[in-house]
Parts: C-alpha cells; sequence; structure tokens
C-alpha cells in the first residue's frame, strides 16, 4: 500500500540564478552530485546557498542497495582530471567545506581509495582554508584502503551506517553492519583528530529500541557526529516507506542522541548526510 506523504514531508520548489550556476560549474567541468543522483529533497535549497556535495568515481554503483536512486550499470572509467576539477568548483563556487562522496567501486583494486585522496589534495593545493568531508563506502573493510584515505587527512570522515542491522538483508544486501562499524572504529582509532560521522535513515520497519541500539554502538566507537533522516522511496522499483516518522520523534532521537555524546546530531524528516554539512563541524 502506498502511503501519502505528510505535511511535514512537502519540499517547497526552489530554483534561481545561484542553483543555474552549480548545475552549469558541473556539467562544464563534468562532475557529478549526489544532490542530482540521489534525487536528494533538498537539492535546489543547497544550490541556491552556492553548496553541493560532490560524488566522484562515475554515476554507476556497484552494490545492489534497495533504497539508493544512484543507477547499478556497468561502473564509469575512473576520470583522472577528476581530482583537478573537484578542487576548481570548490574554488570557483567559493566553498569554505568540501562534501567529498562516491558510488561504491568494488570492482576497482583500490575501490577508489586514491581518487579520493588525490581529490582531498588537489582542494588542499588551491585551497587550503577549505574543510573537507569525504563521506566514503566501507572499503570491504580494507584498512590498507582506509589508510589511503586517512593519510590525505580530511577535516570529517563520514561513514553511514544507513539502517538498523535487522534490516540489512531488505535494505543493503551486499554490506554488513558489523563492517560498516568497524569502519569507524578504525577511523577513529588510527587518527584520532579526524572528527567521524555516520547517518541512518528512518522509515523502513526499525523499532524504537533498535534506532538507539545502533546510536549506542555507534557512540562505543567514538563516533563523533550523527544525522538522522526520513527514507523517501526514490521509484516504484525500490524499497517501500513503511512509515513517516514525525518531527517529534526525529526530536527524540537527536535528545538521546546529544545525551549519549554526540558533539553535533542533525534530526529531522528531512535531514541528509551532507545537509548544512558546512555547519556541522565540531
Amino acid at each position: 500500500m502506498h502511503l501519502k506523504k505528510p505535511e511535514w514531508i512537502r519540499v517547497k520548489m526552489q530554483g534561481g540564478t545561484v542553483s543555474n550556476k552549480v548545475n552549469s560549474l558541473v556539467s562544464d567541468l563534468s562532475l557529478n552530485t549526489v544532490c542530482n543522483e540521489a534525487n536528494c529533497p533538498n537539492r535546489m535549497e543547497c544550490y541556491n546557498r552556492g553548496t553541493a556535495t560532490f560524488m566522484i568515481l562515475g554515476r554507476n554503483c556497484t552494490r545492489n542497495c534497495t533504497f539508493c536512486n544512484v543507477t547499478r550499470k556497468t561502473p564509469d572509467e575512473v576520470d583522472l582530471k577528476e581530482p583537478e576539477n573537484v578542487a576548481k568548483a570548490v574554488e570557483k563556487l567559493g566553498l569554505k567545506h568540501a562534501v567529498i562522496t562516491s558510488v561504491t567501486r568494488d570492482d576497482l583494486e583500490d575501490q577508489g581509495a586514491g581518487q579520493f585522496a588525490k581529490v582531498v589534495r588537489e582542494i588542499r593545493k588551491n585551497t587550503p582554508k577549505v574543510s573537507v568531508e569525504l563521506l566514503i563506502p566501507d572499503m570491504q573493510g580494507n584498512e590498507e584502503l582506509i589508510d589511503i584515505i586517512l593519510d590525505s587527512e580530511p577535516d570529517i570522515l563520514n561513514h553511514n551506517v544507513e539502517t538498523v542491522p535487522e534490516l540489512y538483508n531488505k535494505v543493503r544486501p551486499m554490506a554488513i553492519f558489523h563492517r560498516s562499524i568497524k569502519v569507524l572504529d578504525y577511523s577513529k582509532k588510527s587518527k584520532p583528530n579526524i572528527k567521524t560521522k555516520s547517518g541512518i535513515m528512518l522509515g523502513l520497519g526499525e523499532t524504537k529500541e533498535q534506532v538507539i541500539d545502533v546510536l549506542k554502538r555507534l557512540r562505543e566507537v567514538d563516533c563523533d557526529m550523527l544525522t538522522l533522516g526520513q527514507y523517501l522511496q526514490p521509484s516504484r522499483e525500490h524499497i517501500p516507506v513503511v512509515e513517516y516518522i514525525n518531527p517529534e520523534q526525529f526530536y527524540e532521537y537527536k535528545e538521546i542522541a546529544l545525551s549519549m555524546g554526540f558533539k553535533r546530531v542533525a534530526s529531522a524528516p528531512l535531514v541528509r548526510s551532507s545537509y548544512y554539512a558546512e555547519d556541522f563541524q565540531v
């Protein structure tokens, strides 16, 4: 049964010259944004603030998550000019905080770790005062590959657990909850100066107890920051929404998370992993 969206989940359409500028720049430099590829409900708002989350390593993912709008066709060739072009875009947009993510590239020998590191270094070279946040795949838990990324010294290492472990088979069949927790744990222990961050989607059928248990697991590995948002079904081919969580429940989760020791928490229906990321630093 298709659930009707409540009023609090409806997004006002926005456009304007700034969003057009972002789209044009991204297109001119042959870049992708997760804003467009994942059909983010906040993309026009972010574009109008002159911000975007760059998605490197192509548009096609090697995983089969049932929630994600990113395509699963044959992976693209790695663009050797991409690190330089991302850095140019960061500079031209005048960003203070750059967010870089990627599709999962299990097909590559280094799973894209080297490209993440090159992007960070190019941004540092062009705009050394810009803070950099990386939202990375799990790298299949390979610590040597995670080291390549950490050695580039991003300010924030973000890896989303996405949902509660009890729903992984339905939502992330090629991922493992414990492996994602280990990515965050290893990152924090290896580079304590780098802030760690994770995110969860709600409305997939999880219980309150399961959500709180995930928050506890994240704090056990000293995760610094947390985002919680409502899952929205991108198409009929994706896993359906089980429940629309009301804003009061999101606020309660925020209060619980802060009481556990998270330093920053964004929790509301339209929150996404990089929503207002420039204001989301410790």
